[in-house]
Formats: structure tokens, sequence, C-alpha cells
């Protein structure tokens, strides 16, 4: 059976993205495209991520424009949606700024080592879609990020 699909608004996609901890950055490399999994955090909207500064986020992610991007899918009901955020990344270096990221947002990386340079995607595209009507993707999130 086809589903069908359409757009989520800005608000849908701003409180998914909100709600969510891990999602994937597409980069580009010297040697090709690579998605990247990570943690994350929304702020100031913006998508913040932690990283090293030899990683290839932390090498080939600043000043370049990068695509992040959260999902859900729901085999069985045949249905899901995704959220994408497009955007030119650059390094947090402002102290203050730094401070205020870690109040809001104390580090846990899930990945062993640290995680010091911290990489800000002002949002210059926030684009969603659903597929499947008749549910509301919020309520069936299975983690929702508390503050």
């Amino acid at each position: 059976m086809m589903r069908d699909s359409h757009d989520l608004s800005r608000d849908e996609c701003v409180r998914l993205l909100s709600a969510g901890i891990a999602g994937r950055v597409a980069v580009t490399t010297p040697t090709g495209p690579h998605i990247v999994p990570v943690n994350y955090a929304v702020m100031h909207e913006a998508i913040l991520l932690r990283t090293t500064p030899y990683s290839l986020l932390g090498t080939y992610g600043r000043d370049t424009m990068l695509c992040f991007e959260i999902d859900q899918f729901d085999y069985v009901q045949q249905r899901g949606w995704s959220v994408l955020v497009r955007g030119r990344a650059d390094i947090v270096d402002d102290a203050d700024e730094l401070e205020e990221i870690a109040t809001r947002w104390p580090s846990r990386p899930w990945a062993t080592g640290q995680r010091n340079l911290v990489l800000r995607i002002p949002w210059s595209e926030v684009s969603g879609r659903q597929l499947g009507t008749g549910w509301d993707p919020w309520h069936e999130l299975p983690l929702k990020r508390h503050a």
C-alpha cells in the first residue's frame, strides 16, 4: 500500500529537532562525501555538535555547507518522517557562548575521547517530510530530550 507524504511545517521541524538527541551530518571531503552520526543540541536556531579538531567534521566541516538529518521510521506501519537542516558551519570560540552552551548542554558524548570543539550549523534551510497521515510524529518519538 502506498502512503501519502506531506511537508512538515517549520514549527513541526523545529519541535522534532529540539526533542532529538542524535542525528547525522553529511560532509564533503577530498575523498568524497561522508555521513557522520553525532549527538547534538539545538540553540538559537542552530545545530550544535561537539567534535575533535582532527575529526572529519573538525577538519572539513569548518566554513562549509553541511547537511544535518534526523528521522524515524515505523516499518510495521510503513510510516515515518525526516527533518533536514542545511547551513554554513562555523566554530564556536567565543568564551561567553561556550559557557552558555556548557550550561544548557552538558557534555555527554556517546563516543569516547575529548570533544572540545563546538561546531555550529546555523539554519539557512529547514525542511521536513512525513510519510503517512492520521498520526503525529511527536507522539511517536521513542525518546525526547529533557532540558
